[in-house]
């Protein structure tokens, strides 16, 4: 988990016990993250995400010298970038606060730019495929999901028209899928990755929220598909709830509500410490085995077989910022991203 100028280090399997905190005294502002265990490096972008914000940086974390390689800063903000699953790119959005629509293409040995996407207004989220072919670019000021070649850089689908601005998201293996959280609404959208159309408007039953007083833009900030695709969690940041849907028939039928999980440490109050963007947004993220869904900005960790939270980590109360990387012989072997995407049913 990614706090301003440092991360803290969990052991899944030991309850999820504190094992390290790491100092990164530079990294304020942290937007994303990502690893390769081809390297095996930690990315960290952080700084501006555009527009009054201002211009943001990358470094390059060495997971096994526990030291940073190299630092690079662009004439750009910086956002929630994604990494091809072979290591090499890099995808780093502008910034959701830039006035453009552009994705830098970033050689990841470096963090030097190679070339550029235009993927909508407000570059904000990125997810890079499992088999690595595809970039799927959210601007929160789009209303299309657009989805790029990793070959060729350019846009080869445009997923929507959907509710306006594009905020967190995930999308199946086979990438037919992507379930898609908007500005200003409670719920989610569903949609054929295949066709480009919309599906299914997704709200929650029985609950309601007044945007004059809940400030955070969007409402359902986190998103997260469990491995075996046959469930989806989505926030309720309003409310304090995790909402739990049957997706394991989705697309032949609509997302069916199964579960309403009461948040512990409400989606209340600022992020600390914290230098911009510091509201309680939230984030969701299942842990690859599937056993628990991480609740970013609350802290409360939920056992996925019981639907109960069964514990509470601190840093995570402070970010939304996390990934999980899986260690064999004392090198990393594995890794997620930080967005909930499905790896197959099964």
């Amino acid at each position: 988990m990614f706090d301003d100028g440092a991360f803290s280090v969990f052991d899944i399997d030991r309850g999820n016990k504190l094992i390290e905190q790491v100092p990164l005294a530079q990294a304020r502002g942290i937007r994303g993250v990502a690893v390769s265990t081809h390297a095996p490096i930690l990315y960290v972008s952080y700084g501006g995400d555009g527009g009054n914000n201002g211009n943001g940086s990358l470094l390059a974390f060495d997971l096994i010298q526990h030291r940073v390689r190299w630092t690079q800063t662009y004439g750009t903000g910086i956002d929630s970038f994604a990494l091809t699953p072979d290591g090499k790119t890099i995808y780093m959005p502008t910034g959701e606060l830039s006035s453009g629509g552009t994705w830098l293409v970033l050689d990841a040995r470096s963090g030097r730019q190679v070339s550029s996407i235009d993927g909508g207004a407000g570059p904000h989220n990125t997810i890079v495929s499992l088999d690595g072919r595809r970039v799927y670019l959210g601007g929160r000021s789009s209303p299309y999901l657009n989805v790029a070649s990793t070959a060729t850089n350019r846009i080869v689908r445009r997923v929507g028209p959907l509710k306006d601005g594009v905020r967190p998201f995930t999308i199946n293996a086979s990438q037919t899928l992507a379930y898609t959280t908007a500005t200003a609404f409670l719920g989610f959208q569903v949609s054929s990755i295949t066709t480009s159309k919309l599906l299914y408007t997704v709200r929650f039953p029985g609950f309601a929220y007044d945007a004059s007083r809940y400030t955070p833009s969007a409402p359902s900030h986190g998103i997260s598909l469990s491995p075996n695709e046959r469930q989806l969690y989505v926030i309720d940041g309003p409310n304090s709830f995790v909402h739990v849907f049957d997706v394991s028939r989705t697309p032949r039928s609509p997302p069916r509500p199964i579960a309403n999980i009461r948040l512990l440490h409400p989606m209340t109050g600022t992020e600390e410490p914290c230098t911009n963007d510091c509201e309680r947004d939230g984030w969701l993220q299942h842990s690859r085995d599937g056993r628990y869904v991480y609740v970013g900005d609350s802290g409360d960790v939920i056992d996925t077989r019981t639907r109960k939270i069964v514990a509470f980590l601190p840093a995570l109360r402070e970010t939304r910022k996390m990934l999980e990387i899986d260690w064999r012989a004392g090198k990393p072997v594995a890794t997620t991203t930080r967005s909930g995407v499905g790896y197959g049913k099964r």
